[in-house]
């Protein structure tokens, strides 16, 4: 059993990002669903499917739905943090291949920055962290400052190597006009920002921001009939392992060991067939750790790995084109945007930060504390 083309994203778009006051996760949410609706040629009474995630209010999925008058032959709110669009697209394309919807919308939004919902600093007392909380380990950001703190002893990464990444990030995100952080960034910067929780800076932490995104997913005979050419799910995969980071099986191989495996497999392509990757960045740490255990490089190397530049525009492997959740939007769930960023460059419309010739592109999506993971690879007809 395979995915590979059993659906098509037909129409992306985000809401207003930053800081939108006058705005609630629901009219983010309708915002974008609109513009990307429109892109795909689509009308609301096409959709007959409602993918959503989200940490706000009882019932968001009846919640969201009903505020947009829709009224869903088929429905998912599977909710693994930052990876579930990713997540969504697969079981999406799931749905569509048995026959159950046509037309599905991937939906998020979030006011955490103008409403002051969520803050990466903060101790949990629900009794899941009871190995962490009584130690005063902060979550997220201390979690995500443990794996750290291992991948620097066990391989010798430095703490510029994750500023590195942050620089290059940063330089996409000069090149992108709606993203949030723009100003020049070095690496020094990055160095003498704050410690948030050792050893990571405040400019390794993503941002905190306002936002929404739509991805329209559709079957393979609506596709063929849209007014922007179909991008494909080619591969898939997904896992998770743990909740708390103190039962993490091993702190430097995430879940995306196993989903990258499952989506190069099923898409049949190899990671030097990509042209372009986008990857959560909720932490500088999670990008190094994601590269690794998908394979683009051995385990204590990425470091090295995104060196010099190597990540950036006019780098060889280009990377979270946007400026990722490090410098362009992070409304708390980012993996949508990876799937947004993908769809644009492989279809040529990314001005200044284009990536040239781009026909096959990588989203893969973390969530938790490095707990969950999908993978999904697009391409191309």
């Amino acid at each position: 059993m395979t995915l590979k083309k059993s659906c098509a994203i037909a129409g992306v778009a985000e809401s207003r990002l930053g800081v939108v006051p006058d705005s609630t996760v629901l009219t983010l949410q309708a915002e974008a669903m609109v513009k990307a609706l429109a892109e795909a040629g689509l009308e609301k009474k096409d959709v007959d499917a409602v993918f959503s995630s989200g940490n706000w209010g009882r019932l968001p999925q009846l919640q969201i739905s009903e505020y947009l008058g829709i009224q869903p032959s088929y429905s998912d709110s599977t909710s693994v943090g930052g990876a579930s669009f990713e997540f969504h697209l697969g079981h999406a394309a799931a749905a569509i291949q048995a026959g159950l919807c046509k037309v599905a919308v991937i939906l998020y939004g979030s006011t955490q920055r103008s409403r002051q919902e969520r803050r990466i600093f903060e101790a949990h007392t629900d009794l899941g962290y009871q190995y962490e909380t009584p130690y005063g380990l902060p979550i997220p950001v201390g979690a995500y400052a443990l794996a750290a703190s291992r991948h620097m002893a066990l391989y010798g990464t430095k703490a510029e190597h994750l500023a590195e990444l942050a620089v290059s990030t940063r330089d996409w995100a000069r090149l992108n006009p709606i993203a949030y952080r723009r100003e020049p960034l070095t690496i020094e910067d990055v160095l003498n920002s704050d410690m948030i929780a050792s050893p990571l800076h405040r400019l390794d932490c993503c941002l905190v921001t306002d936002g929404g995104g739509c991805v329209v997913v559709v079957s393979p005979d609506i596709a063929q009939s849209i007014p922007k050419e179909p991008i494909w799910l080619l591969g898939q995969g997904e896992s998770h392992s743990h909740a708390q980071i103190s039962e993490m099986p091993e702190l430097t191989i995430t879940p995306a060991k196993e989903s990258g495996e499952r989506a190069f497999k099923m898409a049949g392509v190899k990671h030097g067939d990509l042209d372009v990757v986008e990857i959560y960045d909720s932490f500088t740490i999670t990008v190094l750790l994601t590269l690794e255990s998908l394979g683009f490089c051995k385990p204590g190397t990425s470091g090295e790995f995104v060196s010099n530049g190597r990540t950036g525009p006019g780098g060889e492997f280009p990377l979270n084109t946007n400026g990722g959740g490090l410098s362009y939007c992070h409304p708390g769930q980012y993996g949508i945007f990876l799937l947004i960023e993908s769809v644009r460059q492989l279809r040529n419309e990314c001005g200044e930060r284009q990536v040239p010739n781009a026909t096959l592109a990588m989203a893969s999506g973390t969530g938790g504390v490095l707990s969950s993971s999908s993978t999904c690879i697009l391409g191309l007809d």
